[in-house]
């Protein structure tokens, strides 16, 4: 049960945030030379068990797959690439250890810097 605050929240930061940040950004990344846009945002997998206890928090960030899609085909005649990151298991960040389990969790749970790799790999691929 989301209350509205937190919901409209969560897709003011997400949704609309990876919107509005990429849209300011297209008049730069036209001029640069490799340009790249880059969120952290799932595939987009329309199973229940995405949804349940959590619809408003998958909507948000289904919201940012849903841009990335768009934008990389609106965009690729201007050689912008804009990706994707979704890690296939948890991170051990601030959010794992205070509310998805604690250290139990980010015991099991991979390091940030796989995603810093993963980040620095598309960043060095040509986006043409």
């Amino acid at each position: 049960e989301t209350d509205m605050k937190r919901y409209d929240l969560m897709h003011q930061i997400n949704a609309r945030g990876t919107f509005l940040v990429s849209k300011m950004c297209i008049p730069h990344l036209k001029l640069a030379k490799n340009p790249h846009i880059l969120n952290l945002a799932p595939p987009l997998d329309m199973k229940a068990k995405w949804f349940k206890n959590h619809v408003a928090y998958t909507m948000a960030k289904f919201g940012m797959s849903m841009c990335t899609l768009g934008m990389s085909a609106e965009f690729a005649r201007d050689g912008i690439a804009v990706n994707s990151l979704w890690p296939i298991s948890t991170i051990d960040t601030a959010a794992v250890r205070n509310l998805l389990g604690g250290a139990t969790v980010a015991a099991m749970s991979r390091s940030p810097d796989i995603m810093a790799d993963a980040a620095h790999a598309i960043f060095m691929r040509p986006s043409r």
